[in-house]
């Protein structure tokens, strides 16, 4: 992992909030290669099997609530990070139907603990706030939201990410201004997002990879609820390595990534819940599956896609694998998985950055 992001994260205290869910413990394991030392702030290890647990990194971790401002203000004096990576957060959709409270004082309140912390100890130099493709406000259009689009959301979920996005962008004006960088204060805030990823060690309810997979593991055939909802779908390391590239500008001072990033796959990831589920049949043969859509379903998103043209050209940012390559990848780690309880999860971090040095990306370039 050498050379990777010009080696700016080598030696570095990286706080990741959230770290032990599935995007979090992936950020870890990248950090962890490159020799961050890390410190994760979660409240518990949200599923069982845990991709966390899988890993088992050399880092410290911090068992507690983002609404606990006092115990996250207290971790990150004690650590006193230069960059926070902020996951935490309720992540699902129907969830959100369910718990609407939780939800909207987690995602929102959580980033604003955040923001309060780190405006009163002032050392951290970088934050990086990880939002969804899902905060802006879907007009189910065929071309993809860019960066400057309207936020919103119909559903509890939505909604409280528009709101995250609403609330960074007010701190970042308000208190950590790029243009007053270096005169007032001594942060940078960017916010990225990404659309559905998938990969080894998702164990989530109500999400369509583990469904499938958790159903084949026992010899089950997975309900297909919503089969024509049509997603952009990537590897999780697609859009960490962006993160990870806008994290490694912000830490070397460069005011002009200080903004909004989407992470997005080509339109060739374009596909129905029905074409994702065949592309995994075609790694495992034990996979079967019903389609019976629910007519009393919750609202969710038909069509979403974003558009990281910007990405593409101030990053030079770009995809590595494709969506063949991404179902190859996810299915084989979870059908090894429950044959072997083992992680392929360090194996498909060393082929992604030796696949991306292949295409000479931006980032693994000294």
């Amino acid at each position: 992992m050498n050379g990777l992001f010009r080696n700016t994260y080598k030696g570095k205290k990286v706080l990741i909030t959230g770290h032990t869910g599935f995007k979090g413990s992936w950020l870890c394991l990248w950090l962890s290669k490159m020799g961050a030392e890390i410190v994760g702030y979660s409240i518990d290890i949200p599923t069982k099997p845990s991709h966390f647990d899988l890993l088992n990194l050399k880092m410290t971790s911090v068992k507690g609530d983002i609404l606990d401002s006092k115990k996250f203000y207290n971790t990150i004096k004690k650590h006193r990070p230069d960059i926070i990576f902020h996951l935490a957060a309720q992540a699902l959709v129907r969830k959100s139907y369910s718990k609407p409270v939780e939800t909207f004082e987690t995602n929102i309140m959580g980033t604003v603990n955040l923001f309060e912390s780190c405006r009163k100890i002032k050392n951290v130099k970088a934050i990086v706030v990880v939002t969804s493709d899902k905060c802006y406000q879907n007009k189910e259009q065929i071309w993809g939201y860019r960066e400057d689009d309207a936020m919103g959301g119909d559903d509890p979920y939505s909604a409280s990410k528009g709101c995250t996005e609403i609330v960074s962008n007010s701190y970042r004006k308000s208190f950590f201004n790029p243009l007053k960088y270096n005169t007032e204060h001594k942060t940078l805030v960017a916010n990225v997002r990404a659309g559905n990823v998938i990969g080894g060690g998702d164990w989530a309810d109500d999400r369509l990879i583990p469904d499938i997979m958790r159903a084949t593991s026992k010899g089950k055939k997975v309900v297909i609820r919503r089969p024509n909802a049509t997603r952009q779908w990537q590897h999780v390391l697609e859009p960490l390595s962006g993160y990870l590239a806008v994290g490694a500008k912000l830490l070397e001072g460069k005011v002009e990534f200080a903004d909004n990033w989407n992470f997005g796959p080509s339109d060739t990831s374009n596909l129905s819940v029905h074409e994702v589920t065949e592309h995994t049949k075609k790694h495992w043969d034990m996979i079967k599956y019903d389609i019976q859509e629910d007519k009393g379903n919750v609202h969710e998103a038909h069509l979403l896609k974003l558009d990281s043209t910007k990405a593409h050209t101030k990053l030079k940012w770009r995809n590595i694998w494709d969506s063949h390559r991404t179902f190859e990848k996810t299915t084989t780690w979870y059908k090894n998985y429950y044959k072997n309880k083992k992680s392929l999860s360090e194996i498909d971090l060393e082929e992604y950055v030796d696949d991306a040095r292949k295409s000479v990306v931006n980032w693994t370039q000294i």
